[in-house]
């Protein structure tokens, strides 16, 4: 029972941080949440509604999966899993925080961010990516099945092309700043 408590306050605490960081940025008038939104190519609006979908789905699936528990590992699996979930939640929050006024989830239209570099982004281009998959990881580690099995798989799938799409915009937004940027550090680490 405690690892499914620890689980919970985990996802908790990255879900809060995540729905703060929107609703504080609102109030200063910076619309965060832009995946799917505006005048984007189909295939990059597609990409993003799927990805909205996953990853707004993937709580319901995470808590179902610790709820019903349906394959038992021993608890030092559990609990390793569980640890990875909580490294994911360090990264994503740490990247958040270091985005500062630039975070956003989606590409925007034009370049209204700069880029950052500094913190964590000295280690990973994307940490907040590096969250979500280290925290759906983590958790699938800890409470595995077949269903939150193939949501991982697509979600992660999707978070990928993201960044994709995301290091085209940046590239087209930032160019040589960017590309140097790119050189020193990695997509993921």
């Amino acid at each position: 029972m405690m690892i499914k408590l620890t689980t919970l306050a985990v996802m908790a605490v990255f879900y809060i941080a995540y729905f703060a960081k929107q609703i504080s940025q609102r109030r200063q008038g910076v619309s965060t949440m832009i995946l799917g939104k505006g005048d984007k190519p189909v295939a990059q609006k597609r990409l993003e509604l799927m990805l909205k979908v996953a990853t707004f789905t993937m709580p319901a699936v995470e808590v179902l999966s610790i709820w019903w528990e349906l394959v038992s590992l021993p608890c030092w699996i559990q609990w390793t899993g569980v640890c990875i979930a909580a490294i994911g939640v360090g990264f994503f929050i740490a990247g958040m925080l270091t985005m500062k006024g630039s975070w956003r989830a989606g590409i925007p239209e034009k370049k209204e961010t700069s880029l950052v570099t500094s913190g964590i982004y000295r280690i990973s281009r994307n940490p907040a990516f590096v969250g979500f998959d280290l925290m759906y990881i983590g958790i699938l580690i800890a409470f595995p099945n077949a269903w939150h099995a193939a949501a991982v798989a697509i979600t992660l799938v999707l978070l990928h092309k993201q960044i994709l799409g995301e290091e085209q915009f940046l590239e087209e937004a930032f160019g040589k700043e960017y590309n140097d940027y790119r050189k020193r550090v990695g997509r993921y680490f």
